[in-house]
């Protein structure tokens, strides 16, 4: 099949969140996680729908009182029910592509836990358990291949850009040598070329350094990064030379691509355990007709809106405060993942 991954800015159904419970790790400061979630529910349900993974009955009343309380629109708001260890959808959840007669299929990848460093049998069973309820429409195919959401970006026409480090990790498909990866990545995704980076590893990013931590396309020919403008930081280098990469890169086009660099938050650390947390404000969220970006109280942040105003012009920017969500270690394009038009039963509409 002549398939083609979506791009994020693709016209959209809605979003999927798994809603954390007590049986996850946000159960310790799940008030301000949610608080979180229910600021997304209400942004997404303005603009689409949500589908809200959930656990029972119980679960899903709750959320809707969550969701209510904080302004979202409930009918715009689907639950369905499945297991899950974490809320990370954008790793567990399914990944859109397109052939060139114009149908769309629903990929689900294995979900690992990153590389077998956390439980992840329920969240891997998540998409199946949506196919199970007839919640989509178009055909779910289920690809014998270890890959997450959040390390895949693509500008839509054949580009590919990801991470050596994660992709090529040994925990996720040591059988297979860059070259064997770009074949999967062309057969699945429709990828014609793949821009790798070797740099960018975020301090507590225990995802072997996703793409969606460090760099984002916004359009085919632009590319929003996270920079690092503190000599005295850990992460100065590494960024520095994560930038050089980005400015070698070339569009299909061989021109260089805009770039955008995002400004340096202050370092977080998790209040309890003192551990240095991966904030980036590359890790937002595309909607229809808005891009929902991380916060961190912090002073950067307003100058973060800025750049991503000027990335997305067409876009109104909303500041969602991601403090609690980055104490897991992700941020807020890391429990999201978009539902795009065309894959949902009729039903749902």
């Amino acid at each position: 099949m002549n398939r083609r991954m979506l791009p994020e800015w693709t016209e959209q159904w809605g979003v999927m969140l798994t809603w954390p419970h007590q049986g996850t790790d946000w159960s310790a400061w799940m008030g301000d996680v949610e608080r979180t979630y229910a600021a997304i529910a209400r942004e997404v349900t303005r603009r689409e729908n949500l589908l809200v993974v959930a656990q029972d009955d119980a679960h899903a009343n709750h959320i809707r009182e969550i969701v209510s309380a904080a302004s979202g629109d409930l009918q715009r708001l689907h639950v369905r029910y499945a297991k899950a260890n974490d809320t990370w959808a954008r790793d567990h959840g399914p990944v859109t592509v397109e052939s060139g007669n114009g149908k769309r299929e629903l990929l689900d990848f294995i979900f690992n836990g990153w590389g077998n460093k956390w439980a992840a049998e329920d969240d891997n069973a998540i998409n199946r358990r949506l196919e199970e309820a007839n919640f989509f429409a178009a055909p779910m195919t289920h690809v014998d291949l270890v890959m997450e959401g959040g390390a895949l970006e693509t500008d839509g026409l054949g580009t590919l850009m990801t991470t050596r480090h994660c992709l090529l990790s040994p925990e996720r498909n040591p059988q297979l040598d860059e070259a064997a990866i770009e074949k999967e990545l062309q057969q699945w995704l429709g990828a014609d070329r793949v821009l790798w980076l070797d740099h960018g590893h975020l301090e507590g990013d225990d995802t072997d350094s996703h793409i969606d931590t460090l760099a984002r396309f916004a359009d085919p020919e632009t590319i929003v990064y996270q920079a690092c403008d503190d000599p005295k930081d850990s992460h100065y280098d590494d960024l520095q030379a994560m930038r050089a990469e980005l400015e070698k890169f070339r569009t299909p086009a061989g021109k260089p691509y805009r770039l955008f660099a995002l400004p340096w938050p202050r370092a977080q650390h998790d209040p309890m355990t003192g551990q240095r947390l991966p904030a980036t404000y590359a890790n937002f969220t595309i909607i229809n007709g808005a891009v929902l970006a991380p916060s961190y109280d912090d002073p950067a942040d307003n100058q973060a809106r800025v750049v991503l105003n000027k990335a997305f012009p067409q876009h109104d920017i909303i500041m969602i405060d991601c403090r609690p969500i980055v104490r897991g270690f992700g941020s807020l394009h890391c429990i999201t993942m978009q539902i795009p038009t065309g894959v949902v039963a009729s039903g749902e509409q």
